[in-house]
């Protein structure tokens, strides 16, 4: 006897809208509990090769937690000039925080994807605001919690 595997069809793929409140939460607990919804791994159908997330709008970007002195530990590298050896640029969280608060939670959760073509599509998914406003009423989305 043999039970066939069930793997999901792009047709089959109901995408749904969720706000997350990220502020007064962990960054790396959020991001990883955002990372799931996108990936769709919250859902029965998940399926590892294709895109069966859902989209997320996360708030308060801006109030989100880090433990320990990672305010000021903790760095983010980029390079401006790619091709340009010797222009990496570093950036400290609590000067992200000041400049772009959305990028860190951006970054944490697309850290957590998976780095491929299939990961990016998930990205463009998730929308970050560092308020508590968003521009995206018209698509009704359902508030989701994540644990502290």
């Amino acid at each position: 006897m043999s039970n066939r595997t069930y793997s999901a069809k792009p047709a089959d793929v109901k995408r749904a809208w969720f706000v997350v409140d990220v502020s007064d939460k962990v960054l790396g607990r959020a991001a990883s509990q955002i990372a799931s919804i996108l990936k769709g791994k919250t859902k029965p159908i998940y399926t590892p090769s294709l895109d069966t997330g859902d989209h997320v709008i996360v708030i308060n970007a801006a109030k989100v937690k880090v433990t320990g002195s990672k305010e000021t530990k903790k760095l983010y590298h980029r390079h401006p000039r790619a091709g340009f050896p010797g222009a990496l640029k570093t950036t400290n969280l609590a000067a992200l925080r000041a400049r772009h608060p959305e990028d860190i939670v951006i970054e944490a959760v697309r850290r957590m994807l998976p780095r491929n073509a299939l990961g990016r599509k998930m990205m463009t998914k998730l929308k970050v605001y560092a308020g508590d406003q968003h521009p995206h009423a018209a698509q009704k989305p359902e508030p989701r919690q994540v644990e502290a």
